[in-house]
């Protein structure tokens, strides 16, 4: 009887934060319909969405909260977000909007794991598009966070850095730290403010922790002993690991999922040794990373893919499993991990040598950002001329309706994507 009473203010809790931020829940799931380019397009696809047009978060905030996320492993778009519902609602509308950000392109990610595609014309201007927004970010970043002489000087230093070591997975969370370290050689940037403390709740950090150990263990005893159906927990296994310990997202989350399914499983020695070893190949693999930079929504939504392909000789039902499973794994080390170390994080700003750090962790965001624009810029080139100018004038585009209209980014997207089918009509 009392588990039932639980259940039924549980629901009611849910169902009141629901309906009371329908409004922001609607601008999640459109923001997760048209966020194209990875975690570099999504962060000035928020600024455009949740600052400027919404204003949920202020810019500060916003940077902030991504100079955070950065810093821990899993999805940090995914994070960054999750973030912005927990400061409207709390736990539950941080869940909530977790929910709707992942699910489209999730689903879309399962459905491609049965109906395999390739990429199309229609994505063609996505790419420097993508670009535009993350100009638009960085011009935004840039007005808040670039003051003074020194973080001039980081503003230059990690654009470099950035642009010549894009692919390295430390390379980020390095330069965060080091941002944070050459401010406080300063002792005369000091707090403006207190600000006063979050309770930090333990529940989450316990959760996470447990939920590691148990997937582990159950995950090895199974393959040891050879249990039958055991597929499921070392997916489970598998994807929650991935999503504990990655720094860098899909970048570093690729090699690692390759190195797991496909070359790992080619090991005789390990083939004797375990025969049912989850295993694909390396062209369902590619077609899947192929996709998922095709699609809206976060990048870690190819596990959704992977789980599929890997159970769907398994059948259709076993196929949906491996897609809940894998996703389920994914996402949720990212949500346990932010929403327990934030208010850490958010206490720990009351010192001045956090507040100093940030002058520095701020910088090196927008560093990142211009380093990273100028990295994709790079990626552009083609051999035709016109293809080139083409995708510079849809940059330019991007970056001025994004300053100088009020075009909503999905309408944006939508313009991009219809101009790609015109020119492949054409």
């Amino acid at each position: 009887m009392a588990a039932f009473k639980c259940l039924l203010i549980i629901q009611s809790r849910f169902l009141t934060v629901l309906f009371r931020h329908i409004a922001f829940l609607k601008a999640v799931f459109l923001h997760s319909i048209s966020a194209f380019g990875g975690p570099q397009g999504h962060f000035g696809m928020m600024m455009k969405t949740f600052v400027h047009r919404r204003r949920d978060v202020t810019e500060e905030e916003l940077i902030d909260y991504n100079a955070f996320c950065q810093l821990l492993p899993g999805a940090s778009s995914t994070q960054t977000l999750t973030l912005i519902g927990y400061k409207r609602g709390g736990v539950v509308l941080a869940m909530i909007t977790l929910i709707i950000w992942t699910l489209p392109a999730c689903i879309l990610m399962g459905l491609f794991s049965f109906f395999p595609m390739t990429n199309t014309a229609l994505f063609r201007f996505i790419g420097p598009m993508t670009i535009g927004f993350l100009c638009f970010a960085a011009q935004k970043a840039f007005a808040v966070s670039i003051h003074n002489t020194i973080t001039r000087v980081i503003l230059v230093i990690s654009t470099i850095v950035t642009f010549l070591l894009f692919k390295a997975p430390w390379i980020v969370p390095m330069l965060l730290v080091l941002g944070g370290f050459v401010t406080n050689l300063s002792s005369k940037r000091i707090p403006q403010k207190e600000v006063p403390s979050k309770k930090i709740k333990w529940g989450n950090i316990w959760l996470f922790a447990i939920i590691f150990l148990l997937a582990g263990v159950s995950s090895e005893l199974s393959k040891n002993n050879n249990w039958p159906n055991r597929r499921p927990l070392n997916l489970f296994e598998n994807t929650y690991r991935f999503g504990s310990l990655v720094f860098g997202g899909g970048n570093v989350l690729m090699p690692m999922m390759y190195e797991q399914y496909v070359a790992r499983p080619q090991s005789q020695t390990l083939m004797q040794r375990n025969p049912n070893i989850i295993r694909m190949n390396k062209e369902d693999f590619y077609s899947g990373w192929g996709m998922v930079r095709a699609i809206p929504g976060p990048v870690f939504s190819v596990a959704s893919y992977i789980g599929g392909i890997v159970m769907k000789d398994k059948g259709t039902g076993y196929q949906i499993l491996g897609c809940i499973i894998a996703t389920t794994g994914i996402f949720l080390p990212s949500a346990l991990l932010v929403l327990f170390f934030f208010p850490i994080w958010y206490n720990l700003k009351k010192y001045a040598i956090v507040y100093r750090a940030l002058e520095g962790i701020n910088a090196i965001v927008v560093g990142i950002m211009v380093g990273a624009a100028l990295y994709m810029m790079k990626d552009l080139k083609t051999a035709v001329w016109t293809d080139i100018v083409l995708k510079l004038i849809c940059i330019g585009v991007t970056w001025l309706l994004l300053n100088f209209s009020k075009l909503p980014s999905p309408v944006i997207v939508l313009i991009w994507l219809l101009a790609g089918l015109g020119l492949t009509l054409v």
